[in-house]
């Protein structure tokens, strides 16, 4: 590692101005993490693709992260995010058994059997905005964008409604945006717990939900998964398949809010929905910075560095989402008219989010039914004042408030 690391800033306040910075240095630029180690950040489209589907880079800090190996950044943030034993942090072997477990959980079949469930949430919450004064401001954020996917994974995890809904959603929120090393540790404890406890729950009562049908996997042939690695899953299904989907309806509304002439292609018929979601995933993905991969041997880039042999890797996503050399010369612009708006934010290749076409559905449906009820829906403060989520990993905002209609 010979150039000098560029320090990430820990409170994300300008991601994509850093992004475009990192993208400068060239394809693979070395970064700072905060209260972590040095890494190389894929800021390239096409290397990134390429690395995703690079059988020399592994998720498995067990296995292929010396320093992590050597009991370094264990108590650190880091912790939650490579500490873990779920097919996010697996290699090889290990991962297709767990992705093999959970995908019948993310069929297209399942998917579309929560259409209903997203819809009658959906319809819910707008009916609760409705009742709000003309005029009023309210937090788009808390009242639409964050408990909708909220409410749709506590039903596909089945769990009851109440404080655990609440709590789950508090820990997943600073899995996410929290880098400070004690509160990440106390967060992983009391998730591990409140997870624990759902386990325990369908075992005694099982019903017809993903947590029930890992049970059952777990259960039936202990050689399938064990007891850690069942807990750690459902901290993963958790956290990519709530906080990643707020932040993609809560995008997707500042975008159009904040480019008006898109959404007026979008009431004439002349762009849909989906290029809306494609184009809000490519330009403002939901999650900035993905930490962390591994070289499992030493990996030359073309025309740029060596990555050797244990040496961390950071997916870059917002930078790669603005890659000019993919993207044209617009790359920076937003447009749902972009004719291929190809990105990585569900990733690539092996670890391709499964759940990535129940978080389509519900931006499908979330955004046109808002947009329909309140077509008069405007920031109540200048864009540029809204405060970023926090953090380097996600990108989005902390609130969202907004006039529904005139008063």
């Amino acid at each position: 590692m010979g150039q000098q690391p560029v320090a990430l800033d820990p409170t994300g306040a300008d991601i994509h101005g850093e992004a475009a910075r990192l993208s400068a240095l060239g394809p693979a630029a070395l970064v700072q993490l905060p209260d972590g180690p040095v890494a190389w950040s894929i800021t390239s489209h096409a290397l990134l693709k390429e690395l995703l589907t690079d059988p020399r880079v592994s998720k498995n800090a067990r296995e292929h992260w010396p320093a992590w190996q050597r009991g370094e950044y264990h108590e650190t943030w880091l912790q939650t995010w490579v500490g873990v034993n779920n097919m996010f942090t697996a290699y090889g072997a290990d991962h297709r058994r767990l992705r093999k477990l959970i995908a019948p959980a993310f069929t297209a079949r399942r998917t579309e059997a929560m259409l209903p469930s997203v819809e009658r949430i959906t319809t819910a919450l707008l009916d609760d905005l409705a009742t709000l004064p003309a005029g009023v401001t309210t937090d788009l954020r808390a009242g639409f964008a964050h408990p909708l996917p909220m409410q749709v994974i506590c039903e596909l995890f089945g769990i009851p409604d109440g404080d655990t809904r609440a709590e789950l959603a508090r820990l997943a929120e600073s899995i996410m945006t929290s880098v400070d090393p004690e509160e990440a540790g106390a967060t992983l404890v009391a998730t591990h717990e409140l997870l624990g406890n759902l386990v325990a729950l369908k075992r005694r009562e099982p019903a017809d939900d993903l947590t029930s049908v890992l049970v059952s996997a777990r259960d039936d042939d202990g050689q399938k998964m064990s007891e850690a690695e069942l807990i750690d899953t459902l901290l993963l299904v958790l956290v990519a398949g709530h906080e990643t989907t707020v932040n993609l309806i809560g995008n997707a509304v500042h975008c159009l809010l904040t480019h008006p002439d898109q959404l007026q292609l979008v009431r004439d018929g002349k762009a849909g929905w989906n290029d809306v979601i494609e184009e809000t995933l490519r330009w403002a993905p939901s999650v900035a910075n993905l930490p962390l991969r591994f070289a499992v041997e030493d990996i030359e880039i073309p025309g740029g560095p060596v990555i050797r042999q244990g040496e961390p890797i950071l997916a870059a996503i917002a930078a790669t989402g603005r890659d000019l050399k993919h993207h044209g010369p617009t790359a920076g612009a937003f447009d749902i008219l972009r004719p291929a708006p190809e990105h990585l934010t569900f990733g690539h290749g092996v670890h391709h989010c499964l759940g990535a076409p129940l978080a389509r559905m519900e931006a499908r449906t979330a955004l046109p039914a808002l947009f329909d009820r309140f077509p008069d829906l405007e920031f109540a403060v200048p864009a540029e004042k809204l405060e970023p989520a926090g953090g380097f990993i996600v990108g989005g905002f902390r609130e969202l408030p907004i006039r529904l209609t005139q008063g």
